[in-house]
């Protein structure tokens, strides 16, 4: 037993990059890389945690919750109708520095400007730096600002042309990280834009080390934080480490042996294990999520609805939330969890019928089935734990009816890249809200600006009817005219069939029981400011 405590420790010294006994580090055994380290390019919650770490936004939601608090803007009042809305910075916010960079200014107005101007003007020097900004395009504040301007050095104002009421939720998300516009200017003057994202400064808690894929994303404790805790002390972590687990039961084995301490998603029959060991504390918590399969609508033969009404019939959800899921699973009617206020709940639950999928196929010209991709998760997600297994099973049900399937998938990084370039005809995805606004599935997964290349409409469907009601719901703030129009646009969803939803999850996360101050998150988010870690 001695020597597996020894190897143990030894194991994440060589992670944490200090002896036994040294300075506090925290390990997290996360699914997956992070696709980037720059809040403006992370669309997937993997990323966004990995950024979390060490970027504030102007708004916030406080931890375990979907409720809007100020952050790095201390206050903001909203004129005009709804279309303005102007913020005043904290005082005295420090950055992060490294090897190469010491800032000389606390954060102002410049910075704020710098952070969203990039990702706004196709003109700015850092707009093709890194890669595309997909969610603040996919959320249409492309074309819905009309200004961002600065009235003084706390001071911000941002004009919208039309009033929006997912706007402060929407800058409470990842891609609405305050950067340092005196960073970016000194990488510029050496010629060294890119390092913007490789080697992030922000204003967070813990400020980046060291990214290596596939291995880890190491940080440090920033001593200047803004809100550090005033009875930080004894138990405080010095260091923080995103060890890149992928597999599951892996990510168990070493949060047993004491190599992490907070592991994420462990698989659906390793919870009662969890429960078991004295050691260890299992976390549930109802997120705001959906699994699918997404129906690529510009490749034949998913051009044809009643192609995509077959699929739809001929997949037996319950036995996939049965076999895969167990109790932490619920079938899926809509893009919308039933916990949103926009869900519909009068839609019944989508048939399984493989009778009629086939009279559907016949009459779409396919009496005989036909072949086509399906690509499928190569880690455990939250909404998704096994995508091997849900693949498996869908394609055994297509089979009956005749489609035919061959079985792909990528590393996480590939896959991702090959999903929002339309590469697949079917494939399997899934989301987790980022501000709890229904507009954030309805809109951002389903509308028609998310369905250009590179956005987050993998279906590549645009529909007038549905993208109009969507629209017209983000330009007020009456809440029984946007349940209306969400509904509205569900129903069209149901008859267009674009994505066959799964499933909607209760996530859990498992940790060492010395880690204090650790919660879930309704947002997916992983945050480890104020956790600790007891004798």
């Amino acid at each position: 037993m001695r020597r597996l405590v020894r190897a143990a420790l030894l194991a994440l010294a060589v992670l944490t990059g200090a002896a036994p006994g040294q300075a506090r580090t925290l390990v997290y055994c996360s699914e997956g890389n992070p696709e980037a380290l720059d809040p403006g390019l992370v669309t997937t919650t993997t990323a966004m945690s990995a950024t979390w770490q060490m970027f504030n936004s102007l708004v916030e939601f406080a931890p375990g919750t979907t409720d809007l608090r100020p952050a790095l803007a201390e206050s903001w009042e909203v004129s005009d109708g709804g279309r303005t809305y102007d913020f005043t910075l904290r005082a005295g916010v420090r950055f992060h520095a490294n090897a190469g960079f010491t800032p000389s200014r606390p954060l102002n107005a410049d910075d704020v400007l710098f952070s969203f101007l990039r990702q706004w003007k196709p003109d700015h020097p850092y707009h093709r730096v890194g890669g595309d900004f997909a969610y603040f395009r996919d959320l249409g504040l492309a074309s819905q600002i009309e200004g961002i301007e600065r009235l003084d050095e706390r001071r911000v104002r941002f004009r919208l042309k039309e009033p929006d009421a997912t706007f402060l939720p929407n800058l409470a998300q990842a891609f609405g990280g305050i950067l340092s516009a005196e960073y970016a200017e000194h990488l510029a003057r050496r010629g060294a834009q890119a390092e913007l994202a490789r080697a992030p400064i922000g204003t967070g808690p813990f400020r980046f080390v060291e990214y290596r894929p596939d291995v880890a994303v190491r940080y440090r404790r920033f001593l200047d934080y803004w809100r550090r805790s005033a009875e930080a002390g004894a138990h405080t972590i010095e260091g923080l480490v995103f060890s890149i687990t992928p597999n599951p039961a892996v990510r168990l084995t070493k949060l047993k042996a004491g190599e992490c301490h907070v592991m994420a998603f462990p698989g659906t029959a390793d919870l009662d294990a969890v429960r078991a060991d004295p050691d260890l504390a299992l976390f549930s918590g109802e997120e705001l999520n959906v699994a699918y399969l997404a129906l690529n609508t510009t490749r034949p033969p998913m051009t044809d609805w009643r192609v995509r009404r077959a699929v739809s019939l001929a997949i037996d959800r319950k036995a996939i939330v049965e076999a895969v899921y167990g109790p932490a699973g619920t079938v899926a009617r809509n893009p919308l969890p039933p916990s949103s206020w926009a869900f519909h709940p009068d839609l019944p639950e989508p048939a399984f019928d493989r009778e009629a999928a086939a009279r559907l196929l016949a009459e779409a010209g396919f009496p005989e089935g036909f072949e086509t991709d399906l690509w499928f998760l190569p880690v455990s997600r939250p909404y998704n734990p096994d995508g091997r297994r849900v693949a498996d099973m869908i394609r055994a049900d297509l089979a009956r009816i005749g489609i035919r399937t061959r079985l792909t998938t990528r590393d996480w990084t590939a896959y991702r890249s090959a999903l929002y370039g339309g590469a697949p005809t079917m494939m399997l995805y899934g989301w987790t809200s980022d501000n709890g606004d229904p507009d954030n599935f309805m809109n951002v997964l389903l509308g028609c600006r998310a369905a250009a290349p590179g956005g987050a409409n993998l279906a590549r469907w645009c529909d007038a009817r549905y993208d109009a009601a969507v629209l017209d719901a983000r330009r007020t703030d009456d809440r029984e005219t946007r349940t209306r129009l969400y509904r509205d646009a569900q129903i069209r969803f149901r008859e267009a069939v674009p994505w066959v939803p799964l499933a909607h999850t209760i996530v859990h996360m498992a940790a060492r029981r010395h880690v204090d101050g650790f919660r879930t998150d309704p947002l997916g988010r992983t945050l480890f400011e104020g956790v600790t870690l007891a004798d």
